[in-house]
């Protein structure tokens, strides 16, 4: 079961996506909603517990659909997305320092583990 506060958040994070998709600051989203730009970051944070008027006008400024809203998985995607560029850019970051052979062999070292990792999610 979801607590209110996790579910808040979810919503929060699915209107930032929903915001940034659409190239809008919270200041725009705020000027289209008629609220405030600090109650939108609110929102976005999960701090505000916002009622249905509040939402319906978020929904309206987006220009999106009740449903596009509650479709969460995306977030997750994104989310999953953005971490891994994070963790590429670390990788990189450790290895800029490195010597050509050195990363080379780990490149090997990666490609040979993907691989297996492959296999054995296809043997599954």
């Amino acid at each position: 079961m979801v607590s209110l506060s996790d579910f808040l958040k979810l919503i929060g994070e699915r209107i930032r996506s929903l915001r940034k998709e659409k190239g809008l600051t919270q200041e725009a989203l705020a000027e289209k909603s008629g609220i405030h730009y600090s109650y939108i970051g609110g929102i976005e944070r999960g701090d505000r517990n916002i009622s249905l008027t509040t939402l319906e006008k978020v929904i309206n400024a987006l220009e999106i659909t009740p449903v596009e809203l509650f479709q969460f998985h995306k977030v997750d995607i994104e989310t999953e997305l953005l971490d891994k560029r994070m963790l590429i850019e670390a990788h990189r970051s450790l290895m800029i320092d490195l010597s050509m052979d050195e990363v080379k062999l780990i490149h090997r070292i990666a490609k040979d583990i993907a691989t297996s990792i492959g296999s054995h999610r296809n043997r599954s």
